[in-house]
């Protein structure tokens, strides 16, 4: 399960090559059979956005991993669709991006990253409920449910409804209180380290801000990360 890559596809490659994966048609295959599972946000901020939804969505297409949204990644749908978008925190280097491409990528890329959000689950139970992952969290009450408020909560977390100094929403720490069965992976609040906490781990170290790049091996319970 690999946290919040935001266009740092040069830390994926290096992190797959860790793994033991190898690439193949451009895609990267695990000799043993694993799958990845991408939390979300894999555009924004970092330099090569388009390159990871373009990579990201030939390895779910063929089967070769699974991904669920972040906030991030629904931002720039509806940008994409063409609903009034503010260009910060982080978009505004993806759609400069996407507007450098020619009409023809611009038409490739757009549809294939609509397919793949509207065919992406907003969270996911694996391995007999066993384990969830989701971009920023989920509750165990709110597992095989679907709900706009579930899905704004997979989005974004708990929030109090205000923001901070920065711009951005207040957030809660609701893994603090978390008492589920499921263990839960997840990403969207960048953290220094993965640490496990009340059978949570938050795998998002921060990648694009100098961090490091972030994946949680199941069921062996344990991290592997690149600068």
């Amino acid at each position: 399960i690999i946290g919040d890559v935001h266009g740092c596809y040069d830390e994926l490659e290096a992190l797959f090559a860790k793994l033991g994966y190898v690439k193949e048609n451009r895609l990267f295959i695990n000799p043993n059979g694993r799958t990845p599972i991408f939390i979300g946000d894999i555009a924004d901020r970092g330099p090569h956005s388009m390159k990871m939804i373009g990579f990201v969505a030939a390895m779910v297409e063929s089967g070769n991993a699974l991904y669920v949204p972040g906030n991030h990644c629904v931002k720039f749908v509806r940008w994409l669709n063409g609903f009034d978008t503010k260009m910060n925190h982080g978009i505004e280097t993806t759609v400069e991006e996407y507007s450098s491409l020619t009409d023809k990528e611009k038409k490739f890329i757009k549809e294939r990253f609509l397919y793949l959000i509207e065919n992406s689950p907003i969270y996911l139970s694996l391995d007999n409920g066993k384990l969830a992952v989701s971009h920023a969290g989920i509750k165990e009450k709110m597992i095989s449910r679907e709900h706009r408020k579930i899905r704004a909560f997979c989005l974004f977390g708990a929030t109090t409804g205000k923001t901070d100094a920065n711009g951005f929403p207040e957030r809660l720490d609701w893994a603090a209180e978390y008492m589920g069965k499921p263990f839960l992976v997840y990403g969207h609040t960048p953290v220094e380290k993965a640490e496990i906490r009340n059978n949570t781990i938050n795998i998002d170290q921060g990648c694009v801000f100098g961090g490091e790049l972030t994946a949680f091996r199941y069921p062996e319970m344990e991290t592997v990360s690149v600068k």
